[in-house]
């Protein structure tokens, strides 16, 4: 029969961790990590945050490894949990900061469906197809401020500077090419006769 070897205690384990064996601390996760990984699911609610935290806990232990005072009964197990109450802080803390400043994003806009947007071009190029035939009847003058006003959104003052015309002159062409132009529109036969 083989002799049964004596278990090393935490403090002993703990004392070959501080002295940079990985080996101890190996056996101390072992021993431990079921301990700190339940303690982060149950502060978590989540068992893959809780297993990402427990390998903090254990790498901030690894790094901390020379401050340790094992408990009263020799155990290191407090001193883990005390780590992992620390992290688990940090990462709800972390957590906050992330979901607040997502609401300081603007907000995602949907893009339009592509189909939707040919289907739009589509419709725009036919509207304009049968209005440009009456639109090239129309004065140059009344052409541009029509182009400017009713289809770019210039106002007046914005037209009157583009055009260098006086704000006036802008409020006349413009009515007078929108009555031409719904003349022209009023009957396509004429026009059709006129544009051969």
């Amino acid at each position: 029969m083989d002799p049964v070897e004596p278990v090393e205690t935490d403090e002993a384990l703990w004392r070959r961790a501080a002295a940079g064996d990985a080996a101890g601390m190996g056996a101390l996760f072992r021993r431990h990590a079921n301990a700190v990984y339940n303690h982060c699911f149950r502060r978590t609610g989540n068992w893959s945050t809780a297993e990402d935290l427990t390998s903090v806990v254990f790498l901030e232990a690894w790094r901390q490894r020379g401050r340790l005072r094992p408990s009263a009964t020799g155990s290191v197990l407090p001193w883990l949990l005390g780590i992992a109450t620390n992290v688990v802080r940090n990462h709800v803390r972390a957590l906050r900061r992330y979901e607040r400043a997502l609401t300081r994003l603007p907000p995602v806009v949907d893009e339009a469906d592509p189909a939707e947007v040919a289907a739009l071009r589509v419709d725009a190029e036919v509207e304009m197809a049968s209005i440009l035939p009456a639109y090239h009847r129309l004065r140059r003058e009344e052409q541009d401020v029509l182009a400017l006003c009713a289809w770019s959104g210039l106002s007046y003052e914005d037209a009157s500077i583009a055009l260098a015309v006086p704000v006036g002159t802008v409020r006349s062409r413009l009515n007078r090419a929108r009555r031409h132009l719904r003349a022209l529109l009023d009957r396509p036969a004429t026009l059709e006769r006129e544009l051969r």
